[in-house]
């Protein structure tokens, strides 16, 4: 097992491709990534109050990546990198939301602000 397949199964068939070269990571997983860092930086420039509604929603975006991984990998459909895409920039705001949040908390346990 190659390291790089903990980070992303990198298919071919579910990449995508510029030029002929096949991106490093997945289509899901670009979506995540992109999504992900974004919003790292834009926490870095503006204060995100981390409420229970915000919490909520990171939750409910995670559902349609769950939902379209799940059934994909049950064999129930295939999927097309249209829709990993989407799901994957849905679910990388919520990750990114999930982790600040639970930083946030944890800074504020431990004395912060």
């Amino acid at each position: 097992m190659n390291i790089t397949n903990l980070i992303c199964h990198r298919k071919p068939e579910r990449s995508f491709h510029i030029y002929g070269y096949q991106f490093p990571v997945c289509t899901r997983c670009t979506g995540f990534y992109i999504t992900m860092f974004l919003y790292f930086g834009y926490t870095y420039f503006f204060f995100v109050d981390y409420t229970i509604h915000v919490i909520l929603l990171a939750m409910l975006l995670l559902i349609p990546t769950v939902i379209d991984g799940l059934t994909q990998l049950m064999g129930h459909r295939e999927s097309n990198n249209n829709l990993r895409f989407i799901t994957g920039l849905m679910g990388g705001l919520s990750l990114g939301i999930i982790i600040k949040s639970l930083k946030y908390f944890i800074y504020l346990q431990i004395g912060g602000i």
